[in-house]
């Protein structure tokens, strides 16, 4: 059954593939499935570029046994990843991706491929026993539409090039300030607008109430890959000076740290 409306939304249109890769790629923690038993891992994935997971997990811990009697199973493991707006809105959930994969111990060649990002990554990892899921099966549920995505189209995508500073600059900016469409309507007199979304075509601006809310998508002039970009298009949208646009720390869960 599809996600209800109200529950999950944020507008943007960046293909499901490149979605999936970047709430991998962003989020802190995930849920690693295994015949039955599911278990909570903090701060111990990495998205390798071919879009595989490392797992950092102790072999000898139960999750670790779990692991290890799932070695080589096609579609033995199964990772859920939930994304959430990074700012404070009634209804925060954004997408939900599950990876369903073959769990193999990490091939030390595959750092090879690797960027510098990755292995900084990868390094960052507790120093214990990594494991590589390789994806058979990429499910996505976000627009209020849930559906699969093309493993060989998941492999080739890449997160989005903003992603990692989104939560960031959401917060720098001056809602007041936005230009609107012309003849959107807010929901009621009272609604509260929130910028909830930005991507590299584009700002999702949300008005709420205690009932209900709608997104509105204000798109970028051009597409942006940098941040000094990305603080131009949002200047243009806010009418003000981009040297103000620059992102303070976040916390994992996307809040800023004032």
């Amino acid at each position: 059954m599809p996600p209800d409306a109200s529950r999950m939304s944020d507008g943007v249109p960046a293909t499901d593939a490149v979605a999936a890769r970047s709430v991998l790629a962003l989020s802190s923690s995930l849920l690693l499935c295994t015949d039955g038993t599911a278990s909570e891992l903090v701060a111990a994935h990495a998205v390798l570029p071919d879009g595989s997971v490392a797992l950092a997990v102790d072999a000898m811990t139960p999750i670790g046994g779990q692991l290890v009697a799932a070695r080589g199973r096609p579609g033995g493991v199964r990772l859920q990843v939930t994304s959430v707006v990074p700012v404070r809105v009634r209804c925060r959930v954004r997408a939900r991706v599950t990876v369903t994969g073959t769990v193999r111990a990490l091939d030390p060649a595959a750092l090879d491929g690797c960027d510098a990002n990755t292995v900084a990554s990868l390094l960052d990892l507790p120093p214990v026993a990594l494991w590589a899921v390789e994806p058979v099966g990429v499910h996505i549920e976000r627009h209020s539409t849930s559906g699969d995505v093309s493993v060989s189209d998941y492999r080739a995508a890449s997160p989005d090039p903003v992603a990692a500073v989104e939560a960031a600059f959401l917060h720098q900016l001056d809602i007041e300030r936005l230009t609107l469409p012309a003849g959107w309507r807010l929901p009621s007199p009272s609604a509260r607008l929130v910028p909830v979304a930005i991507d590299s075509d584009g700002l999702t601006v949300r008005a709420e109430t205690r009932q209900e809310h709608r997104d509105v998508r204000l798109p970028f002039a051009s597409r942006v890959t940098t941040e000094d970009e990305l603080a131009r298009e949002l200047a243009v949208l806010a009418a003000t000076d981009p040297a103000t646009l620059r992102p303070r720390a976040a916390r994992p869960d996307g809040i800023i740290v004032e």
